[in-house]
């Protein structure tokens, strides 16, 4: 299983040569920099600590500091564990490129859902709305909540209530790879994912799904080099 880290950048389309339309989400896929290496021995299972993107160094705590310094590093903005077999191949102070993975595979995006604040049931979990007419006392309410009677038990663990909504760590399975770009440190991935602009996610080999699909090739939307001649008009 192979993972990496990469910062959402938003969504676009792409074609392919036969017509094919695409909708992805370009995600900024920089250097990751293996800080540490963790081993059954050392602590009990396999891993590698990474870290992505540079910061200030006066933006770092001692603790930070020391990490980064031992791995010979620059300070960088998020650290995180990436695991599978095919992970523990790396060593302290190289560097994962989004070349690991290729157009055709199928991923899996992880990152933090937008926050959408304090919302009422109907928005938060979807509920049908009450009756519309003014003579209706229920328009936007969350129904019943609890038993009444002899064997009333109260409001009942997990009821869906009113409450913080969305910022939530969430995972989309089975996201196909149309397209990476390692002269731009980029991975177009067919579909949506979560969080929003500028968020980290993190990209990992599909469990769900083994396949590999044929993607076509894509239009090329670089504009040509034009000559310019003397007076301002092209040749």
């Amino acid at each position: 299983m192979k993972s990496i880290l990469g910062r959402k950048m938003g969504m676009t389309q792409v074609f392919a040569q036969d017509g094919t339309m695409y909708p992805v989400t370009v995600i900024e896929v920089l250097p990751n920099s293996v800080l540490q290496v963790k081993t059954v021995e050392t602590d009990d299972y396999d891993a590698i600590q990474v870290g992505y993107e540079d910061k200030k160094e006066n933006r770092c705590n001692k603790a930070e500091l020391g990490i980064f310094k031992k791995a010979g590093v620059s300070p960088k903005y998020e650290i995180a564990e990436l695991k599978g077999d095919e992970m523990m191949k790396y060593e302290v102070g190289q560097s994962i490129t989004c070349d690991i993975f290729e157009a055709g595979e199928m991923v899996d995006v992880t990152g933090v859902s937008k926050g959408k604040g304090f919302s009422g049931a109907i928005k938060r979990w979807h509920f049908t709305i009450g009756p519309k007419g003014h003579g209706s006392g229920y328009h936007r309410g969350a129904g019943s909540y609890a038993t009444n009677g002899r064997y009333n038990r109260g409001v009942m663990k997990g009821k869906k209530m009113p409450g913080h909504d969305g910022h939530k760590t969430s995972t989309i399975l089975n996201l196909l790879v149309v397209a990476v770009d390692p002269a731009n440190n980029a991975i177009l991935v067919k579909g949506a994912i979560p969080g929003p602009k500028k968020s980290i996610v993190k990209i990992k080999s599909a469990v769900k799904c083994n396949k590999k699909v044929e993607v076509k090739p894509l239009v090329n939307y670089t504009p040509a080099v034009t000559e310019v001649v003397e007076g301002g008009e092209e040749k």
